[in-house]
C-alpha cells in the first residue's frame, strides 16, 4: 500500500484523538513519533521506549521523554486499503500506549490488542 507520510501522520494523530481523555491526562513525559522503518527490521510496527508509569518511583524526574514510535513502512506493507491502515495504526497506537501504562504483550493479547 502506498501512502504519503503526511497522511500517515494524520492517521496517527486521529488514533491518538480516539484515546479516552481519562487516559491521555495520565500519560506523562511521553512523545509519539512516526518513523519510516524500525532499526531492527521490517516486522516491527511500533515501539515503546522508556520507563512505564507503573515502574516510576519517587526518584523519577529530569529524564528525557519516553518515546512511542509508529513505523510507517511496515504498517503500509501489511495493509491493502486505507481502512486497513486506519485499523492497524489504531491498534499499534493503543498497543504502545498500553506499554506506557505498564501493560505487557501477554496481557494485551488476552485483551484482543495483539
Amino acid at each position: 500500500m502506498q501512502m504519503a507520510r503526511r497522511r500517515f501522520e494524520e492517521l496517527v494523530s486521529d488514533a491518538l484523538d480516539e484515546v479516552p481523555e481519562q487516559l491521555t491526562r495520565l500519560m506523562d513525559n511521553v512523545v509519539v513519533l512516526v518513523e519510516d522503518s524500525p532499526p531492527s527490521g521490517p516486522t516491527l510496527l511500533g515501539l515503546y521506549e522508556g520507563i512505564a508509569l507503573t515502574e516510576r518511583g519517587h526518584d523519577y524526574g529530569g529524564t528525557m521523554p519516553d518515546r512511542i514510535v509508529i513505523y510507517r513502512l511496515p504498517i503500509l506493507g501489511i495493509c491493502e486499503t486505507e481502512d486497513d491502515v486506519v485499523d492497524e495504526v489504531t491498534t499499534t497506537v493503543v498497543h504502545e500506549i498500553a506499554h506506557h501504562f505498564g501493560i505487557d504483550d501477554e496481557r494485551l493479547h488476552d485483551l484482543g490488542w495483539g
